[in-house]
This record gives C-alpha cells, structure tokens and sequence, in this order.
C-alpha cells in the first residue's frame, strides 16, 4: 500500500475530499517523525508503538577493499506492534 492508496481509503471511508485526507496523514506523518525527534515515544492504540533506539558502534567491512572500519553510534526509529494488530495478522 502506498501513501496514495491510504489516501484514498481515508477519503472514500471518511467521505471527505483526497485533499482534507492527503492533509490528515501528512499531519499524522510529521507528528510522528516531530515526535521521534525529540525523544519521545509514539503509541497508537490497537496500531503500535514507535520508539527511538540507540545503535552502538561496532566494527564493519567495507566491501570493496576487505578493510576493518568503524561504524559511529546511532540512533533508529523502531516500530513495536501491538497485541491486537499481531493477532489480526495471524
């Protein structure tokens, strides 16, 4: 499913226009990524959570040469599903 798709099953569901629809899950989007950003967690309940992960650093290969490299920490957004939506998918 792409954004376009989503898009319009929240037009056609909400009976609205795909504009006012467009606008409600880019204001979704970017609260989320506001959201992560700074830290903090989102919970959609009966969706998920997502939540920002540390990566620590570890040594990597770069694969034209065979040389040991260094990869720097990071951080990464994570998804967790919850209960409901892994028993709907089963």
């Amino acid at each position: 499913m792409t954004k376009a798709d989503l898009v319009a099953i929240m037009a056609k569901t909400a009976g609205g226009s795909k504009t006012a629809a467009e606008k409600a899950v880019n204001a979704m989007v970017g609260g989320i990524v506001e959201s992560l950003r700074r830290g903090r967690r989102v919970t959609i309940s009966g969706f998920g959570t997502f939540v920002v992960a540390r990566r620590a650093a570890r040594n990597g290969r770069d694969p034209r040469t065979g040389k040991v490299i260094k990869i720097p920490p990071a951080k990464v957004p994570r998804f967790r599903p919850s209960r409901s939506l892994k028993t709907a998918i089963r």
